[in-house]
């Protein structure tokens, strides 16, 4: 289910980019105009996660995830009736208010059904469904909107997010809810009796280095993977000239490079845990070899062959999301699971806000300059930069200790 949910979360926004080349010369935005309308969907999504983490660590994962669920459905619907910028970056804002519950409502289910040694895989398999939703959107916008127009393109994407929260709250419980869990079972998954629900200030969080950890990773990376994720097939387009048709087969490819590199960074942590390591040394020595495999982009803006800038990016984009999945599992190491929701929420926040320094740097850079060498250059190197930080922060991943009625444990 959380694979599914993310898998439409991003073929939802992922609508947007493949149609960007053609809708821009449709409509008649320019560069810096198209620059607005995905920060409109990234100031919503930060607006969002202020709140998405607390309120899906208040009311519960069942709940919190289908208010954001039906939010970003009835968003996606509202696009059909675009007609320019404003109103398509309304509609943007809409959907990533929405969105923002994604990511904390999965990382505290994947808190409240799997042991520690297997929370990175889990949320690499679920984070795939990023790469999936990447992957579905190039197959299915071009079909849909030579056939039935572009409009149809996210009433399509709307139906699977009304037909996944049918499904959500038919069957999503928690352990301590579950009536056919056995005791073998909630011991293997290291369940913890069901708590009063305490609500964690992030002026709490921000006391301690480890949120701080999450802030700086999520901040320095994230704006790279919403670069890949709307720039580019603009970048495709403009560079070897593709259709939207044609538009297809690459993106695809380099998505499950993508997809593959989720899966495979969360493993390698949990086989480096399997093999005796600590899990400070796992999960970093994890991020060290997905961030060195992002390196190579840098030369992707002068590729001479179509090809081959697709095997650099992919290469990139695997290990972004290897990182990620990793990235993500470091709130369930560092905090308690009642605040973990509330810690990816505060550590997206600060992507979004990334992501909207960069989409308007990009905007700028491409309308002055038509270069698209400088951006990968920042992606090749900024992986690097925050693996730095983030050891500097948290040398030893020491977890944090939160008192239950709010407060901190001082030593922590």
């Amino acid at each position: 289910m959380l694979l599914l949910a993310t898998t439409i979360n991003y073929t939802d926004r992922q609508v947007l980019g493949v149609l960007a080349p053609f809708l821009q010369e449709k409509i008649g935005w320019n560069e810096i105009q198209y620059s607005y309308i995905v920060t409109a969907f990234q100031a919503a999504y930060a607006i969002g996660l202020l709140g998405a983490g607390a309120i899906i660590d208040k009311f519960g994962t069942r709940l919190g995830y289908a208010l954001a669920i039906g939010v970003w459905s009835l968003a996606a619907a509202g696009h059909s009736l675009a007609t320019g910028v404003v109103s398509f970056a309304v509609a943007r804002f809409a959907l990533g208010l929405g969105e923002a519950g994604n990511f904390p409502a999965a990382i505290k289910a994947v808190a409240e059904w799997f042991p520690q040694r297997e929370r990175a895989l889990a949320a690499g398999i679920f984070n795939s469904g990023s790469n999936v939703g990447a992957i579905v959107a190039p197959i299915l916008v071009p079909v849909v909107a030579a056939r039935w127009g572009w409009q149809a393109t996210f009433l399509c994407t709307s139906a699977l997010s009304a037909l996944w929260l049918v499904m959500w709250l038919r069957t999503y419980r928690t352990p301590g809810e579950q009536p056919k869990l056995s005791a073998a079972e909630r011991a293997y998954i290291g369940h913890e009796p069901p708590t009063r629900a305490v609500r964690v200030a992030w002026s709490q969080l921000l006391r301690h280095r480890q949120a701080w950890t999450m802030v700086a990773a999520k901040f320095i990376t994230d704006p790279i993977w919403w670069f890949f994720l709307f720039w580019l097939p603009k970048f495709l387009h403009a560079r070897y000239g593709l259709s939207l048709l044609e538009l297809g087969l690459p993106l695809v490819s380099i998505f499950l490079l993508a997809d593959l590199g989720s899966i495979g960074g969360g493993w390698l942590a949990a086989r480096f845990i399997k093999l005796g390591w600590s899990a400070n040394r796992a999960r970093k020595s994890a991020m060290l070899v997905c961030a060195l495999l992002i390196v190579p982009v840098v030369f992707a803006a002068k590729a001479s062959h179509l090809w081959l800038a697709v095997a650099l990016i992919g290469m990139a984009t695997a290990g972004h999301q290897g990182w990620s999945a990793n990235v993500y599992t470091l709130a369930s190491d560092l905090f308690p699971r009642h605040a973990v929701a509330s810690v990816v929420g505060l550590g997206g926040f600060a992507g979004a806000v990334g992501g909207m320094l960069i989409s308007t740097v990009i905007g700028l850079l491409l309308q002055t300059t038509g270069s698209y060498v400088p951006v990968f250059m920042l992606a090749g190197s900024a992986y690097l930069i925050a693996l730095a930080v983030v050891h500097a922060l948290t040398p030893r991943l020491q977890p944090v200790r939160l008192a239950s009625a709010g407060g901190a444990n001082p030593s922590s």
